[in-house]
């Protein structure tokens, strides 16, 4: 890389003689650290050649999940904000149950433990 600067006067010698001839290599360590102290590993780990198993997680799905999946990542936002809002109503619907099934069984003394 050859830096040149504008003389202050025009002058040709002047010119000359700010004329740097140092090579700036990009493998060196010391004038390029590392940005972000980690990131070089973890790229390094990424090279590795990609198999075509799939991941951990996916490996516990069902059909019917992967369906699923697909399904819910189509939805527009504005779906998928619905469908949230409808399974938010049906937890508390399924609380309401529950409650009142703990009530019943209160009064009907089921929980109750046999006397000794």
């Amino acid at each position: 890389c050859i830096l040149k600067m504008a003389s202050p006067n025009g002058g040709d010698d002047f010119e000359s003689s700010m004329l740097s001839f140092e090579n700036l290599d990009r493998a060196s360590p010391d004038l390029w650290p590392e940005q972000l102290p980690g990131v070089a590993e973890f790229a390094a780990s990424c090279k590795n050649p990609i198999t075509n198993l799939p991941p951990k997680w996916m490996a516990e799905l069902e059909s019917e999940d992967i369906e699923m999946l697909k399904e819910l990542g189509s939805l527009t936002t504005a779906n998928l904000m619905e469908k949230v809002r409808g399974l938010q109503n049906l937890a508390y619907q399924l609380g309401l149950e529950e409650s009142r099934e703990m009530t019943r069984g209160k009064f009907l003394n089921v929980l109750e433990r046999p006397k000794k």
